[in-house]
């Protein structure tokens, strides 16, 4: 039996690809889980192919999401994949609204739920999990502020994860990290179209020259086997690549 059978999950940002992939995982895993997102066309379409799917239409990027998503479901294991779509452009072509819109976005989402998380608190022994992205760690030139902002979720977990250490809380805080592009996601197709026009190749060429990523489905089995296996000892930093879950020390 998987241990997120008969658990509470909630999924912010569950109607993207690496969120719908989480769900379906989760699903599998016999959980009861709530997906929150903006677009309530989209949960509807998500909902209507997993029987007793929980819905929310909500924007987390608000200080008033966290209160509004525990009130509904106070989750075992909440995970925060939601984000906005980076900028494609050089620094020098992008004003600052563009080059910001992942902190006003990922990493406030981040903040209000990590804090929220730690000020409830959440049940000892919860988990939560920011997904990031390889970006934060190996840098993404022409995209502003998103490597810089997924670095930032990963201070953000680790921050949370020493205050729940200080105050002896038992609340589990990791960032994931996808290791690659994901061209089979609305933001992966984004990435490859604006890599490739700025290095003048086409989008096919760029897809063929990077090695495997790992897919969606791999991000899901990774946050079903975090909730799992994941120890403190661990640490609160994993990527997630074609070869599987590592620990970044």
């Amino acid at each position: 039996m998987s241990a997120l059978s008969g658990k509470n999950i909630v999924v912010v940002g569950a109607t993207g690809g690496v969120g719908v992939a989480i769900v379906r995982h989760a699903a599998a895993a016999k959980a009861r889980i709530l997906a929150v997102a903006r677009g309530r066309d989209q949960l509807d379409r998500l909902a209507g192919g997993i029987p007793g799917l929980e819905v929310l239409e909500l924007d987390a990027s608000t200080d008033a999401a966290p209160a509004a998503v525990f009130d509904s479901m106070v989750p075992d294991l909440l995970v925060i994949c939601g984000g906005a779509r980076p900028p494609t452009a050089p620094l020098h072509e992008l004003n600052w609204s563009q080059f910001a819109v992942n902190w006003e976005s990922d990493v406030r989402m981040s903040f209000e739920f990590c804090t929220a998380s730690l000020r409830r608190p959440l049940p000892r022994g919860a988990m939560v999990i920011l997904i990031s992205s390889g970006a934060g760690l190996g840098g993404s030139p022409i995209s502003g502020g998103y490597a810089g902002a997924k670095r930032t979720q990963m201070f953000v977990a680790n921050y949370s994860q020493k205050e729940s250490d200080r105050l002896q809380l038992g609340i589990r805080f990791i960032a994931l990290a996808p290791a690659m592009i994901m061209p089979d996601t609305a933001l992966g197709k984004s990435a490859v179209d604006g890599y490739a026009r700025y290095l003048g190749v086409p989008a096919g060429d760029f897809v063929r020259g990077m090695k495997a990523p790992q897919s969606p489905d791999d991000v899901g089995a990774a946050v079903v086997t975090l909730f799992s296996q994941a120890d403190a000892h661990m640490g609160s930093l994993f990527t997630v690549s074609r070869e599987g879950l590592a620990a970044v020390k």
